[in-house]
């Protein structure tokens, strides 16, 4: 099978405090930054009554990843894993996911906590939270 490429359009980007991948946290939910997302003016009639939701899934396409890395050591667990048994950012497709507080709305800009994306990396998608659906059964 040989796969056809596929075409994504940043909806926005992220304004955030990490400038660098040092800066950034393991994961966004252990660090109470706040982060903004831009959304751009064409898709701002996407976030009709975002401001209703208190959590949202955010992806992004973290663009300064090393898309050849296969393998990962976690630093929570040193032992090496294939990327897709980690959340390492490097991978073929650098898709994140991040699951956000949602803190306010100001017209096409969302403001965000527990986003751990560096500044200026392109959003590709915000999905609403929704815990009949999104939380694991027991």
């Amino acid at each position: 099978m040989n796969p056809e490429p596929l075409e994504l359009v940043p909806i926005g980007h992220v304004r955030s405090p990490y400038h660098e991948r040092k800066d950034a946290p393991r994961q966004g939910r252990l660090a109470p930054a706040i982060s903004e997302i831009v959304v751009r003016p064409e898709f701002q009639d996407g976030l009709y009554r975002i401001g209703e939701k208190k959590h949202l899934f955010v992806l992004c396409w973290f663009d300064r990843a090393n898309r050849t890395r296969l393998r990962a050591i976690p630093p929570h667990d040193p032992v090496e894993r294939g990327v897709f048994a980690t959340r390492s950012p490097d991978r073929p497709n650098p898709i994140s996911l991040s699951l956000v507080d949602l803190v306010s709305v100001d017209g096409s800009v969302l403001t965000v906590r527990g986003l751990d994306a560096l500044d200026g990396t392109p959003v590709i998608d915000i999905k609403p939270y929704a815990e009949d659906v999104d939380k694991p059964r027991e």
